[in-house]
């Protein structure tokens, strides 16, 4: 981390071989030696990457809070109400300020039932860091406060 100039809970760039870009945060362990990353599989799956390939690490030039991040479930079967956004997406980005990159997919679980959801559009494109304020596909995540039966109606329709 050192040679490279980060720090922990630094947000940096990645880039796989094939050309895929994502974001994460960096974290260190006692593990990993300095010529290494250790990185979990949605990372590598959004990287097109597998264990022993190359990454570059890139700072970003400004990674800011998103203003609003459009999130859609993987599976067309699924479809974005009250009972989803309450279960699965509330949690995982409850205080987390977790970096999104379009085209991220990532594995958000209510305790039984893991559900695969697309990053489909960031403001500002085409990463931010998804913030208590963020706009969650027309929601604010303001925990505190249920999902507005207006925006439920607006959704199944």
């Amino acid at each position: 981390m050192d040679e490279l100039d980060v720090f922990k809970g630094e947000t940096v760039l990645l880039k796989g071989p094939g050309g895929k870009v994502t974001t994460c945060i960096v974290l260190s362990d006692d593990f990993t030696t300095d010529e290494n990353i250790t990185m979990n599989q949605t990372i590598r799956n959004n990287l097109g990457v597998e264990l022993g390939d190359v990454v570059s690490i890139q700072l970003p030039v400004n990674i800011t809070y998103a203003r609003r991040v459009l999130v859609l479930p993987v599976d067309e079967r699924i479809r974005l109400t009250t009972n989803v956004l309450e279960a699965y997406l509330k949690p995982y980005f409850l205080e987390a300020y977790r970096p999104v990159h379009q085209g991220d997919i990532f594995i958000a679980t209510d305790g039984n039932q893991p559900v695969e959801f697309m990053v489909v559009e960031t403001d500002p494109p085409p990463y931010g860091i998804v913030a208590p304020d963020t706009i969650l596909d027309g929601v604010r995540l303001y925990f505190m406060f249920p999902i507005p039966t207006v925006f439920v109606n607006f959704l199944e329709s």
